[in-house]
């Protein structure tokens, strides 16, 4: 279904009256699919919301360049081939839409299906069924917009009209089911593949990119809320998946298992794994706290062995993944202190904190140069020195209202940020 609106219309019950003005501009440097300047996936090309620009030292108002209502869920900006591409909510149905990104017109909507969740929500609205709405980021690759529904249906998108080209079902094709609060995750693409997990007991696959057919379909694994990651370990290549039963790490090409990291499992696990050279971290809320693996290898083949775990809240990452810098992760540590929880530096290598503020939630962060910018729950903004020697803020700013628990963007000296409710661009350039 091909809709068209014009560049302000309402996505509510009915897909004629929707209000989304937008205007966004082209994301950062990226992997071999993406353009310079392009963000055409969930935190980065490179899946590891760092930033290799330069933005503004210091600052105390930054220049606001747009601000535009986004109405419902927690996708985030992608940005590719001069289009921005990201979820919301439309009619009880999420809906891809795409923008100019140069001048912010909107190209087309596209509704993907029902927008049903599993409580979570707290707008009320019949038309969510209890949840906020669409979690997952799109993806852009030349031509195309991948897409990733809750019901776990994976889309391939015409990146010109939003015309259909293909689309799966991952629960049926890879023998799964639908998990609780249904998908979060994000699609991932590295080459021509696309990575997922088939739901509840379905397959851990790879997508091919192209005409939308397995190109291989390895174990059985329940999948969480987590995005899985590409990362490179001791030179080789590999597609980390966070799933219950913890992490396991394949070779894209195959599917071959490389290594497995038992990890406990309880409610949900949301926060993707950080790579640390050999040390993968991971967390998860519910009391069951974080961990990171030492990965080896001998022989030709790989080992995990455990570095060090800590159980409870503490040191928690519930869904908000930190970012690393010289051996440090920085992010929220905690779990449902929304409004108050702490922005923490810890170790990665043996979990000690290094130092704890309070007052962010579970937002997001991204990592420029030395400094990290950190969005809390309420959308404040916050610049802040990326040191484990204690919390110094360089700049704050009360940025967009609504709810934030997710991540956002840095291109060209502006930063991209949305919330349940608007989304807005800022002008950080570096002077």
């Amino acid at each position: 279904m091909k809709l068209d609106f014009p560049v302000h219309v309402t996505l509510q019950k009915n897909f004629s009256s929707l209000v989304l003005s937008a205007a966004v501009c082209s994301l950062l440097v990226g992997a071999a699919f993406a353009s310079a300047g392009d963000w055409p996936q969930y935190r980065g090309a490179n899946h590891d919301g760092i930033c290799t620009e330069q933005i503004l030292a210091t600052w105390t108002t930054p220049r606001e360049v747009w601000k535009t209502p986004t109405p419902g869920g927690f996708s985030c900006f992608a940005v590719g081939g001069g289009r921005v591409c990201t979820l919301v909510l439309g009619g009880g149905e999420e809906v891809c839409v795409a923008f100019d990104a140069a001048t912010g017109k909107q190209l087309w909507a596209q509704p993907l299906g029902s927008a049903k969740y599993d409580g979570g929500g707290d707008n009320g609205t019949k038309e969510n069924r209890g949840g906020d709405g669409p979690r997952s980021t799109p993806t852009i690759d030349g031509d195309r917009v991948y897409v990733l529904t809750a019901q776990l249906s994976l889309f391939c998108l015409d990146a010109g009209s939003g015309k259909e080209i293909w689309k799966k079902d991952l629960c049926r094709e890879l023998g799964g089911k639908m998990i609780r609060w249904q998908s979060a995750a994000s699609p991932v693409m590295d080459g021509d593949l696309i990575f997922v997990c088939g739901g509840d007991g379905g397959a851990l696959a790879a997508i091919n990119k192209k005409d939308g057919k397995v190109a291989w379909k390895g174990a059985a694994e329940t999948l969480t809320h987590a995005s899985p990651i590409v990362a490179t370990i001791l030179g080789v290549k590999q597609v980390i998946f966070f799933v219950k039963s913890g992490l396991v790490a394949v070779e894209p090409a195959t599917g071959k298992e490389l290594w497995r990291y038992a990890f406990p499992f309880k409610v949900s696990t949301a926060a993707s794994p950080v790579v640390s050279g050999d040390i993968v971290y991971c967390s998860a809320g519910y009391g069951v706290g974080s961990a990171a693996a030492k990965i080896a290898k001998a022989g030709g083949k790989f080992t995990a062995k455990e570095l060090w775990r800590t159980e409870g809240n503490t040191i928690c990452n519930h869904w908000s993944t930190p970012v690393l810098k010289d051996g440090y992760l920085y992010g929220p540590f905690s779990f449902k202190q929304f409004g108050i929880g702490p922005l923490k530096c810890v170790e990665v290598a043996t979990g000690k904190e290094m130092w704890s503020k309070d007052g962010f939630g579970p937002g997001g962060v991204v990592l420029v140069g030395n400094n990290f910018l950190a969005l809390s729950d309420t959308g404040k903004l916050v610049l802040i020195e990326a040191s484990p020697k204690g919390y110094k803020q360089l700049g704050e700013f009360q940025a967009i209202g609504g709810k934030c628990w997710n991540t956002f963007a840095i291109s060209n000296g502006r930063v991209y940020l949305r919330s349940t409710t608007e989304g807005a661009c800022l002008d950080v350039a570096g002077k």
